[in-house]
């Protein structure tokens, strides 16, 4: 059974198992390694993307439940050759260590500074309960969301 979505912006049809996880699809036939294969049971947020303007873990949206829906990857919130406001203040405040978290914490605070354009450090906090990094103290990654508000492009 095809199944039509659309992928950063580009209608696509799918020939695939429907139990395919999402994050499968993205990585393996599409070549869209932002978001990543670490815990694959939706506690880390690291494979983290939209689904139809929502942040979602993709490791559990198999496939098949996604049809006619827009997602879009961290490779998708810009233009090529640029960076949306979340993906800049990351880099303005040397925010990125590893790599494993982050773009799936792009795709996380996008999502909040869509709804929460004026958070406070305590919601900032809250809406990365589901995005795990080892390598920081989160407090650069607050400081980050924060300075857009400053700026006025949150």
């Amino acid at each position: 059974m095809p199944i039509e979505l659309t992928l950063n912006g580009e209608a696509i049809t799918l020939d695939i198992d429907p139990r395919t996880p999402l994050l499968d699809v993205l990585r393996d036939r599409h070549g869209l390694t932002g978001a990543k294969a670490v815990c694959r049971e939706g506690f880390c947020g690291a494979c983290t993307v939209h689904i139809d303007g929502q942040a979602v873990p993709s490791c559990l949206r198999p496939i098949g439940l996604l049809q006619g829906c827009s997602i879009v990857t961290v490779e998708g919130l810009a233009p090529p050759g640029t960076l949306n406001r979340v993906q800049q203040a990351f880099i303005d405040h040397d925010v990125v260590q590893c790599g494993m978290c982050f773009p799936g914490m792009v795709m996380t605070l996008t999502d909040f500074l869509d709804r929460e354009p004026t958070p406070t450090r305590d919601q900032i906090k809250a809406a990365l309960v589901g995005n795990i990094c080892r390598c920081t103290g989160y407090e650069r990654i607050i400081d980050a969301v924060l300075s857009l508000q400053a700026e006025g492009v949150a």
